[in-house]
């Protein structure tokens, strides 16, 4: 297997995640994408056939984990039993990327099946960095922390999503995966403007994109967007990337469908989208802006 970069990847097609539904098709035919992306503690347990499968398509990609269950943002920290089993696959893997979501979803003994947003506080700023760099030094790398998708808005704190993340940053030098379709998800919901938020974190920070579709559902005769990965990449999401890599240059990009899976033709099909925007941006890099 060459071992590629996060900066090479930048040269890369589009990646698409590895999800158990596409894994028998994905194996025996082998599509010309970047990346295949896996859920971390999916393979938790070293060994049986998932544990394979990943090995096997590691053999032929590069991979990326990315985890749902670290909660960056508990009060009593991450849990070190979840720490040191991401840490060992890590080592197994290799990965060419680490990621997590810049959320809590658990504390103390209790779990919830969501990644929750924030407070946008000094107090959940502190813990998330503490956390943050508890796990990177761990794993003796850096990782890359996703913005939230979000349904409530907290009180105003005086400090934005994008100040609350770039500050992350900037104390313990992760990278930003910058999630478009949560950003879309958010500013329908919480009312705000979503090229605002983009133009509103610095460059230099953003290391992967990624792009999928939200679910609309109604709640007391107002649209509620749902970012549950079970439709195609809307409009408005391929004009926001657009602008994002107007942005923040050409990034490697992970097309996400978790959720009533297509067949893998669907999804490939989604990600050469993602390529075509790619290739007319580093053609003209004026294009985000002309069609944002």
């Amino acid at each position: 297997m060459q071992k590629l970069t996060p900066e090479k990847l930048k040269h890369a097609k589009t990646g698409i995640g590895l999800r158990s539904g596409h894994m028998a098709d994905i194996l025996a035919t082998q599509p010309d994408v970047g990346f295949l992306e896996a859920h971390s503690e999916n393979y938790f347990r070293i060994g049986g056939v998932p544990f394979e499968n990943l090995m096997c398509a590691r053999a032929d990609y590069a991979i990326s984990l990315h985890g749902v269950g670290l909660s960056l943002g508990s009060a009593d920290g991450v849990r070190e039993d979840h720490v040191q089993k991401l840490k060992i696959l890590v080592d197994l893997v290799d990965p060419v990327m680490v990621s997590e979501h810049i959320s809590w979803s658990g504390i103390g003994d209790a779990a919830l099946p969501d990644l929750l947003p924030l407070p946008l506080t000094e107090e959940a700023l502190d813990i998330t960095c503490r956390n943050i760099t508890h796990v990177q030094d761990t794993l003796g790398r850096i990782i890359f922390v996703e913005n939230p998708s979000c349904y409530i808005s907290f009180p105003d704190t005086g400090m934005t999503e994008p100040e609350f993340i770039t500050r992350i940053i900037q104390r313990t030098g992760c990278k930003l995966l910058l999630d478009i379709n949560n950003i879309e998800v958010s500013a329908h919901n919480l009312g705000y403007d979503p090229l605002a938020y983009i133009n509103a974190l610095p460059t230099g920070i953003v290391g992967e994109m990624h792009l999928a579709g939200y679910q609309i559902n109604t709640v007391g005769g107002e649209d509620v967007y749902i970012d549950a990965h079970n439709n195609p990449v809307y409009d408005n999401v391929w004009h926001l990337y657009d602008a994002a890599l107007a942005r923040f240059g050409n990034t490697p990009t992970l097309l996400e469908w978790d959720a009533d899976l297509p067949a893998l033709d669907v999804l490939l099909a989604e990600a050469a989208k993602a390529d075509t925007h790619r290739m007319t941006h580093k053609k003209d890099p004026s294009h985000a802006q002309k069609t944002a």
